[in-house]
């Protein structure tokens, strides 16, 4: 198995603050980087911006049945 070096001093793990290593980088682990990737398909993580007006929905079945 490969040896896993750290990085030279620079940003921490942004999960858990450990050294990043260089095969994960900028994260420590593995986990770390699956606990970002959660958050990120969790919608966790939010660029702040105006409200957005959603488009009209799809006409329900029955609206669709009665024409």
């Amino acid at each position: 198995m490969a040896e896993i070096k750290d990085t030279p001093p620079g940003k921490p793990c942004p999960i858990c603050g450990k050294p990043a290593v260089t095969r994960f980088k900028p994260f420590c682990s593995a986990r770390c980087a699956d606990i970002d990737l959660g958050r990120w398909l969790k919608g966790s993580y939010v660029i702040p911006g105006e409200p957005v007006e959603e488009a009209e929905t799809a006409p329900s079945r029955r609206e669709d049945e009665e024409t």
